[in-house]
């Protein structure tokens, strides 16, 4: 059965500190899509986020590359398994190098913390309680 995925594409100043840094968060690398500038994160099966250098990433744009230390250009949001496994990876995130980022998102059934990598791209991290999804 085929199964949809997604590439989220980031620019980043230095591929080796964005590598160490998302390995940190126990995320994998994947060598065979990965070189000089670029490196290719597998999250899950279906969630690769490819790290490019500036240069490699204009390649695949015309427009202006945001300083995403000064310009949200995307938040992206990560389900987690449970409220610990929401605060484990910002923990991680933190320990790092990454930054905490907003405010943390407790509304019972649902509960959210986002973090800031290296170059700073927003990853919030949300658990949602499986009996409020199912209605």
């Amino acid at each position: 059965m085929y199964q949809q995925m997604i590439f989220v594409n980031l620019a980043t100043n230095d591929i080796a500190a964005a590598k160490e840094f998302f390995t940190a968060l126990g995320f994998t690398i994947n060598p065979q899509f990965s070189t000089d500038d670029c490196a290719c994160v597998v999250i899950s099966d279906t969630i690769i986020t490819m790290l490019l250098s500036k240069e490699r990433y204009a390649d695949f744009t015309d427009k202006e590359i945001a300083d995403s230390t000064k310009t949200s250009e995307t938040l992206i949001c990560l389900s987690a398994e449970s409220r610990e496994k929401v605060d484990e990876l910002v923990e991680k995130a933190v320990a790092a190098g990454g930054t905490v980022t907003g405010r943390t998102q407790d509304y019972g059934h649902m509960y959210g913390r986002a973090f800031d990598d290296l170059d700073g791209h927003t990853w919030e991290v949300m658990w949602m309680d499986p009996a409020a999804v199912q209605g």
